[in-house]
């Protein structure tokens, strides 16, 4: 090796100990952008297929942003040769999805919404960390080319952001289980050797699950539009729809298919990778799935005697309407079929906590997770062993591994900080003049990245328009660190974490 690259390599590593190095973030940010801006023409041309006016809102948009993030990542450029630190991955991971929804709000700003700043920037950030909550009315008069971007921004939040930074990762030469880890995706172990691998396996799994979603709701007679839209937005567990009544216009057999897809995007895309390599006993034997199908089924049948005794509904359309509106909440799409909200306190009140569980980790749904109440119980068991037997040996237990102390405190420091930072929301919420269901309920859906809330305002049969200004600034950065699940971006305001 020569003097000269032995002394390049030796600057460029100890670059990030004497100040943060941003060439690589910018780099990355840059290529994704201008990847965005390249996808604004889809629906562009839908727009201009239709005839439809709006067809230069997104043509503009898509200029801004290509040509945006084409000089950031050519400014940047130079440093695609140092390595990411960790410190400049969790900075990535939390830059990308404040940048990202900027460029995405642009079609709002520009186009037939005529929506203001920050109704634009909240809409995107919903889409993009596919909360689903949403501030337009009339969606059935909107152009079609507004509704498919709504859609799309979605379906790429799911995981199609981050199969598409793994793309660009390898040429900075960083570890790819870094960026798994900081967007909170476990992997489930090394399932194949290369994370660029492993991202394009996931990759063509979230493909062919949104095919076989647009097939399946096609065949139940919806029409190709609204099942390309809905098949994204199912499968990225977003929830955006193209009427304002969300999935109520299609009740019956779509709610079935919607349901069976909601799950099956609950669960962890690891082990489909693995499924493709002709293993289906991971996916058999993970603890989350079976936890998570159990709950979901428990709930369903618990919901669906309480309406057929309760309400006197018949058994079919209690099973359904209780299957869809539980898998819909515990997932966090959150497509509404009916106002649940009509049929007690009990499943309102359940609803509520519904929505605090989540799916499998390393799937597309967010909220707290099934795996880490999974470890919670195990460390609250063992306790209480310990208690009764004082001189016992309990140790918390996972799949048959011992839990280390490092992973339960994790988990309680993120329960920890999940509780109080839903208790900081709702009171700032509350401070801006909205009631107490709404600011708890709007403070929990986009924390955990649900969609509906509670209450007469932002209900399943209401949405985030009539909400003050102040509200919605609040309520869009707490969907972006639920996106994050909070530790990533809360760890960047640590005066530490600068001087790394």
């Amino acid at each position: 090796m020569s003097v000269v690259r032995r002394l390049t390599e030796l600057r460029t590593t100890a670059m990030p100990d004497s100040m943060l190095d941003m060439r690589p973030i910018g780099y990355v940010i840059g290529l994704l952008s201008a990847a965005l801006g390249v996808t604004m023409l889809l629906p562009a041309a839908v727009d201009l297929a239709s005839g439809n006016e709006h067809w230069p809102a997104f043509a503009e948009s898509a200029f801004i942003t290509s040509l945006t993030g084409g000089l950031m990542a050519l400014a940047c450029a130079n440093g695609v040769r140092a390595r990411l630190t960790l410190q400049q991955t969790i900075l990535l991971a939390t830059v990308v999805w404040i940048v990202l929804p900027l460029f995405g709000a642009l079609p709002f700003l520009f186009g037939a919404t005529d929506a203001r700043l920050v109704d634009a920037i909240f809409e995107a950030m919903s889409g993009l960390t596919t909360t689903g909550a949403t501030v337009f009315t009339g969606l059935e008069n909107l152009p079609e080319g507004l509704l498919l971007w709504r859609s799309m921004m979605q379906w790429f939040g799911g995981i199609g952001i981050i199969v598409v930074a793994m793309v660009f990762l390898p040429e900075l030469r960083v570890g790819g289980m870094q960026i798994f880890r900081s967007e909170a995706f476990d992997t489930g172990g090394k399932v194949l050797p290369r994370a660029t691998q492993i991202a394009a396996r996931i990759g063509v799994a979230y493909l062919g699950l949104t095919v076989m979603c647009l097939v399946a709701y096609v065949f139940v007679g919806m029409s190709g539009f609204d099942a390309v839209n809905h098949a994204m937005t199912t499968i990225a567990t977003g929830g955006f729809s193209t009427y304002d009544a969300s999935f109520g216009v299609f009740q019956g057999r779509p709610e079935y298919v919607a349901s069976v897809f909601m799950i099956l995007a609950g669960l962890p895309f690891v082990r489909y990778v693995q499924i493709m390599a002709g293993s289906t006993r991971p996916m058999l034997r993970d603890s989350q799935v079976r936890a998570f199908l159990w709950v979901v089924f428990t709930l369903v049948v618990v919901i669906s005697v309480y309406r057929v005794v309760a309400n006197g509904d018949h058994v079919e359309h209690a099973l359904r309407e209780a299957f869809f509106n539980v898998t819909s909440i515990i997932t966090g799409t959150g497509y509404a079929s009916v106002d649940y909200q009509l049929w007690g306190a009990f499943p309102v009140v359940l609803f509520f906590f519904i929505g605090l569980i989540g799916g499998c980790a390393g799937s597309t749904s967010c909220s707290v997770k099934i795996f880490r109440y999974q470890l919670l119980i195990a460390a609250v068991s063992a306790q209480i062993r310990r208690i009764h037997s004082p001189n016992g040996l309990f140790i918390p237990r996972y799949e048959g591994h011992a839990v280390t102390d490092e992973l339960l405190s994790s988990v309680m420091a993120f329960f920890g900080v999940f509780v109080l930072s839903l208790g900081l929301i709702s009171v700032a919420l509350g401070l801006t003049g909205l009631d107490f269901v709404t600011s708890v309920s709007g403070a929990a859906t986009a924390i955990a990245n649900i969609g509906p809330g509670l209450g007469e305002i932002i209900g399943p049969s209401g949405n985030f328009k009539g909400i003050n200004d102040a509200a919605k600034w609040i309520l869009t950065m707490a969907m972006l660190f639920g996106r994050l699940e909070l530790m990533v971006v809360l760890v960047i305001f640590l005066p530490r974490f600068w001087r790394a």
